[in-house]
């Protein structure tokens, strides 16, 4: 049975799948028979042999043969069946909250039973809740299988048996005629892989003795298979989807230099190498026809903001619109503010668009950005509504890209003129670790600012208990008034709720304000309104406010030079990206900083971790590589998996080596077989492929 047979035979032909069934299976995105069998278990679990109660572990799902001892119904909070059975070796009990005066009956003393189920261990005593049994009638032999017994993953109202019968039958279509190997033959050779149908039918019904905990491990030749073909569609994915992007044409923007020739007369600085370097990469992406599609790193600090303006002015200065996006309101009227203060030296027009503005303050922003007047676009995903017209967008500069998902970039791709491309540039503060460069971001060119500017001091990290918070405090009332020095106070809360975390600064805020009398301390929280949170900010930006008490739910991104020292209460119950960026809010003037953990007990194995890694680097890559170690891809990625797969064997961390070889077998195969290249993406995207088209 070729590919396409497979995929031509809906799943509605199996024996049981009416129209119900097929809605369902519809939501998991299974259409076929080739997208049920890549529908793969779960876990496993082992009904292929008896056990001795006393060889069970808690926890443990196991098939059992007991003798009913006694059963009787209990009585308390909620009435419950028990049923207490033994073997050679132990006893147990089973408890049915669920049960029939029948059920009851059957379950007789003497009675000889085989049960599977969870096993749980209470001290010496052993106990099933809604075991599955089967009743051994005069030489009726143990409900053993052959091969071990898949959990799917599921849907509601779509049980286990479903699933098994449903997959029973796709084997026997696969067992007929195997589907089609994707891999070039040569690359199954060279890393010695089975073949796709073969590790298919091994992972639906692994034979039994095999053990469990061996199944998900590159221990497993089938699992070996997945993962090498899971990496190459991957790779293939983001390659092909740069070719898309790539096939439309951009708008070419010459290189003057006038604007920021005139820009750089106005700093009182002089760019780095690295931003040099960077600003150069993106002028000459910015003078081709090939659309730009580039991705900015650069740690706090490192001034990815003056990059993304000389991008802007040599865009404006070409004669094109530019539109600046940021994922909070906050954070962009920060930019608003920041490129005004340039703009306005250069006369270039700024318009600004969030969701906050009143319909007279909107309506003049719209008109601007339409008639062209608006050279720079500054705002939130308001910027991709619908209304807004643009006169002649050319670039679109991202920042905080990993909080926007493709759909977003659809939009506004779709602010273009007519058949051209915008040019895109993302930009990030969160250093990306290679090995996820690679494979997450592998549709981009990577542009890293790894230089931070002249003057800056590395940040002092220390970790402290909160039994010494009176220290804290006196360190703080000597840095505020005898060395007239400003401190970030940050409130964390394991609960996510704003509601909550506001209160909690509010508590601090006036319990600072008791000790410290003489120092003055401002609030910023998610409950405040952003007028309120832009006066508090610019207030401590203007050094009126001693101590500025934030949560972590709104960006703290203000530039505050004379701010040397943060206090972070409960550092534990944030991730290294999250505390790094943090930390990057002191030190940026020439007066070394501190960054205070302020940390609770007891500590667990991986917040310790967290912690002696602050304390040991201030570098974002290494803090980075950490973070992906620890916590793994999703803070890193944050939403940019929309329309994008998600690995479901590969470990990006564990297969790291495997990546660079798998990269370039990739190019191969997209030139050599696109067809091929293609079949496979969607293989294992299915019909998210088409979402992809960036």
């Amino acid at each position: 049975m070729s590919e396409q047979s497979l995929t031509a035979i809906p799943v509605d032909s199996l024996k049981g799948v009416g129209p119900k069934l097929k809605e369902k299976l519809a939501k998991l995105q299974i259409f076929n028979l080739q997208d049920l069998l890549f529908h793969l278990p779960l876990r496993y679990e082992d009904r292929t042999q008896v056990k001795p109660l006393v060889e069970t572990q808690d926890g443990e799902r196991a098939l059992i043969r007991v003798i009913v001892q006694l059963s009787q119904i209990q009585y308390g909070k909620r009435r419950s069946l028990i049923c207490r059975a033994y073997d050679e070796t132990a006893s147990i009990d089973f408890r049915f909250f669920h049960f029939m005066a029948a059920q009851q009956k059957k379950l007789q003393a003497g009675v000889e039973l085989y049960a599977f189920g969870e096993v749980r261990r209470f001290g010496r005593s052993l106990q099933m809740v809604h075991p599955e049994i089967t009743y051994i009638n005069e030489g009726k032999a143990a409900p053993l299988l052959d091969t071990l017994t898949p959990v799917y993953p599921t849907t509601e109202g779509l049980h286990q048996a479903s699933w098994r019968n449903l997959q029973k039958q796709a084997l026997s279509h696969l067992r007929r005629k195997p589907i089609a190997d994707l891999m070039p033959n040569e690359l199954i050779q060279k890393w010695q892989l089975m073949g796709i149908s073969e590790a298919l039918l091994w992972l639906h019904q692994p034979p039994k003795n095999t053990a469990i905990e061996d199944i998900n491990s590159e221990q497993s030749p089938a699992i070996k298979r997945l993962i090498y073909e899971e990496l190459l569609a991957q790779q293939l994915s983001m390659q092909l989807q740069r070719l898309r992007f790539q096939q439309d044409s951009a708008f070419i923007m010459r290189n003057d230099g006038e604007l920021n020739n005139k820009l750089l007369e106005l700093l009182p600085f002089k760019p780095t190498m690295a931003q040099q370097r960077v600003v150069s990469e993106i002028s000459k992406d910015l003078q081709s026809s090939r659309p730009m599609l580039r991705l900015l790193q650069g740690d706090v600090g490192a001034g990815k903001t003056l990059v993304a303006a000389m991008s802007a002015f040599q865009a404006i200065e070409s004669g094109f619109q530019v539109a600046l996006m940021a994922p909070t309101e906050i954070l962009a009227e920060q930019h608003f503010n920041g490129f005004n203060h340039w703009c306005d030296s250069l006369g270039i027009k700024v318009a600004f668009l969030v969701g906050k503005l009143k319909a007279s303050e909107r309506r003049e922003s719209l008109e601007l950005i339409k008639s062209g007047e608006a050279q720079l676009v500054i705002g939130t995903h308001a910027l991709f509504q619908e209304e807004v017209e643009y006169h002649n967008l050319g670039l679109a500069i991202i920042d905080e890209q990993h909080r926007f998902g493709v759909k977003q970039r659809l939009a506004l791709k779709n602010k273009a003129p007519e058949n051209k491309q915008l040019h895109q540039l993302m930009m990030t503060a969160t250093p990306i670790p290679r090995t996820l460069a690679m494979t997450a971001y592998a549709d981009m060119d990577l542009s890293i600012i790894d230089e931070l500017p002249p003057g800056r001091t590395p940040v002092k990290t220390i970790a402290i208990t909160e039994q010494k918070r009176e220290q804290v405090i006196q360190r703080i009332e000597e840095a505020c008034l005898n060395e007239k020095r400003q401190v970030y106070w940050v409130c964390t809360l394991i609960e996510e709720s704003e509601e909550i975390q506001s209160q909690a600064a509010e508590t601090t805020a006036n319990l600072l304000a008791e000790q410290l009398p003489n120092c003055r301390i401002g609030l910023i929280h998610g409950r405040l309104k952003s007028e309120q949170k832009q006066i508090v900010m610019q207030q401590f930006k203007d050094g009126r406010l001693d101590i500025l008490v934030a949560t972590t739910v709104i960006e703290v991104g203000v530039d505050v030079p004379n701010a040397s020292l943060m206090v972070i209460e409960n550092p534990e119950r944030l991730g290294l990206a999250q505390l790094h960026q943090l930390r990057g809010r002191v030190g940026r003037g020439s007066v070394e900083s501190h960054c205070l953990l302020l940390y609770g007990h007891p500590l667990s194995d991986n917040a310790k971790s967290r912690i002696q890694i602050m304390r040991e680097t201030n570098d974002g890559f290494i803090i980075a590589e950490e973070d992906l170690r620890l916590r793994g891809p999703g803070e890193f990625l944050g939403t940019r998996q929309t329309g994008e797969m998600a690995l479901q064997f590969a470990d990006i961390v564990k297969n790291a080596v495997l990546i660079p070889e798998i990269q370039s077998v990739a190019k191969d195969m997209i030139k050599q077989s696109p067809q091929l290249a293609k079949n496979l993406c969607k293989r294992w995207l299915g019909y998210r492929h088409e979402l992809a088209d960036v």
